[in-house]
């Protein structure tokens, strides 16, 4: 039914006595709207509708002398509300609300806005026209004109709505309307939306005004009900899809293959149209590296500006709801004009903003409400929780992986090459025998065995550089900070490295850069391959075991040759050594390394007597 300023409609632009969108009357807000001409909710004494028993026919205080009709019937009209409160699906209820309403008081027409924050149309509901009518009418009415004339604390009665003062005229294709009854639904004191009524023989009369003022009570009970039921709902999905997402990154799903599945459940739950993860890029930009559903790839590397609503959510760690974008005064990013409403979530863990998860839906649809900005939050902040754990079981899976190499590595090294160094020496032997004796024939053999010996030997050599980490040829002072950088992750906090070379500590790389080639120098390959994994062991039982709050790699390199050394010390301020700690662990391979080269390994208290600390150290041979 669409008797208001419709696009094509003449109270579109300001008939007289239009009511401004914006104002009480518009836009549902409490206090009293201006009463127009022909407003029969005017009283005597101007006092707001109170309930049914107050008069609101054209009389003011004549009672209805006409035979009672259905709507006049208590047991039909208290079916009705039961029938509404029954309802736990919001569009259902609304369905049967207007449905009622206008089999109740034998309307022709019947019609239910819901109305916005700004009090605009979002949602409309109608019984009487067909879909034809429907098709020419195009979209529905805005709620301004007459419609946004009626009162929110009573109902507006008229006998012809072409005689009010904000009516305008109908748009082409509009079904003639007289009589009119409209009636407001309040939800917890706010105008939900309004009930519009029209074309009832004979006009309607007060007691059909009094039956809708009740039964839009019982719709709002059914509205509420709905809500809640839909909330509770909403939460046990909400739910259900954090389980998901944390499950599914613990079980080591690769991050960005995550990130998808994780934008992909929130659009669903949270019934969006549009969901984008945005996360810290090069610099200090901020960059959508994820988007799922409408227009995801036009969205997918789009930058959001510094002081923009995605990065205020991030610096306070506090989600926001934003009710329409293309209603935004200041819009930087042009490509989400295409949405309306919007809800941001950031990914917070320990106080740090990890990303920020956008969630958007398309112009018209229904605002985000506070249950789905909390639910969202909630599954934002576990997202990073499982995002860092995720990152971290990776990280101690590649120092898994580089330490099982780098054992292989020494196995063949120091096992393989030797047997095949002792075959060899045993084969020149007997083929320097053969030749004594003259038989040359064995002797070539032999010779050939010799070379074949030699050449697996290179291959073994080959496989060997290749087992070793692929930043190997990187200097060791630049592969202890990359270490230093990665325990981040896993710590939560920067670790302190310390590099000295016979007490002079690195602090300049450039004016330093003999003495950092000293070190690699000085160490050697074999020796640097097993400080690395010293310092990246040391740090990894740190963040499992000590709960520290700081913690400082010393790296210590005192002289060269066979009298030589360089130590290590990895201390913390935590718990100190968990008596459970086995060393069977990570830390008894640091053991083995130690003695591998002749050194020594230790773990304990530090001097203080709080906190533990990681000593190994070898000589430079």
């Amino acid at each position: 039914m669409s008797i208001d300023d419709a696009a094509r409609c003449p109270v579109a632009h300001g008939g007289a006595g239009s009511p401004a969108p914006g104002t009480a009357a518009a836009t549902g807000a409490t206090g009293a709207p201006r009463r127009a001409r022909g407003d029969l909710s005017r009283r005597p004494d101007d006092r707001p509708y109170t309930g049914p028993a107050k008069a609101v026919d054209a009389a003011g205080a004549s009672a209805d002398t006409r035979p009672h009709t259905l709507a006049t019937n208590t047991s039909s009209l208290l079916g009705a509300a039961l029938n509404l409160t029954a309802q736990l699906d919001v569009r259902e209820a609304l369905r049967h609300f207007v449905d009622r309403a206008a089999r109740l008081t034998g309307a022709r027409y019947a019609a239910l806005g819901v109305l916005d924050n700004r009090g605009e149309t979002t949602a409309f509901v109608q019984v009487g026209m067909t879909e034809a009518e429907q098709e020419i009418l195009g979209h529905p009415p805005r709620g301004n004109g007459v419609l946004g004339a009626i009162p929110v604390d009573g109902p507006l009665l008229l006998e012809d709505l072409t005689e009010h003062p904000d009516f305008g005229g109908f748009p082409e294709g509009h079904p003639p309307m007289h009589s009119f009854l409209g009636v407001p639904v309040r939800v917890q004191e706010k105008v939900y939306g309004r009930l519009y009524l029209a074309e009832k023989d004979g006009g309607f009369t007060q007691r059909d005004a009094e039956d809708m003022m009740s039964l839009a009570e019982a719709a709002a009970v059914a509205v509420e009900n709905a809500r809640l039921y839909t909330e509770a709902r909403n939460r046990e999905r909400w739910i259900a899809v954090s389980q998901d997402i944390t499950t599914t990154l613990l079980e080591g799903t690769e991050e960005e293959e995550a990130l998808e599945m994780i934008a992909a459940r929130l659009r669903e739950v949270a019934e969006a149209d549009t969901a984008l993860i945005v996360l810290p890029s090069v610099g200090t930009s901020w960059v959508c590296e994820i988007a799922d559903g409408y227009r995801a790839g036009q969205l997918v590397g789009l930058v959001f500006p510094p002081d923009g609503r995605a990065m205020t959510v991030l610096k306070e760690g506090t989600g926001m709801i934003v009710d329409s974008l293309t209603r935004l005064r200041t819009l930087r990013l042009n490509e989400l004009a295409h949405f309306g409403p919007a809800l941001y979530a950031p990914m917070m863990l320990r106080g740090e903003g990890r990303g920020v998860i956008l969630l958007l839906r398309r112009v018209g649809e229904p605002e985000f409400d506070r249950s789905d900005l909390m639910m969202a939050e909630s599954v934002a902040g576990q997202a990073a929780l499982a995002l860092e754990l995720a990152a971290a079981r990776h990280a101690q899976d590649v120092a898994s992986l580089l330490d099982e190499r780098a054992r292989i590595a020494r196995d063949l090294h120091d096992l393989a090459i030797q047997q095949l160094f002792a075959t060899g020496m045993q084969l020149a032997s007997a083929r320097t025998a053969m030749a004594e004796r003259g038989e040359h024939a064995l002797a070539n053999l032999l010779e050939e065995s010799l070379t074949s010996v030699d050449e697996s030997v290179k291959q073994i050599r080959a496989i060997v550089h290749s087992l070793r980490e692929p930043d190997a040829a990187v200097v060791l002072v630049e592969r202890l900070r990359r270490e230093a950088s990665l325990a981040r992750t896993s710590l939560g906090f920067a670790p302190s490295l310390i590099i000295e070379v016979d007490g002079t500590p690195i602090t300049d790389d450039q004016a330093q850069a003999d003495l950092i080639t000293q070190i690699d120098d000085r160490v050697g390959a074999d020796i640097a391959d097993d400080v690395v994994a010293v310092v990246r062991e040391g740090m990894v039982n740190a963040a499992k075991h000590a709960k520290a709050s700081s913690v400082r790699a010393h790296v210590s390199v005192l002289g060269s040759g066979f009298t030589g050394r360089i130590v290590v010390d990895v201390t913390d301020d935590g718990l100190g050594v968990p008596p459970s700690l086995s060393r069977r662990s990570g830390l008894g391979n640091l053991a083995a390394r130690a003695r591998r080269h002749g050194g020594t390994f230790s773990i304990g208290r530090t001097e203080s007597g709080t906190g533990s600390q990681v000593s190994w150290q070898v000589p430079l041979t």
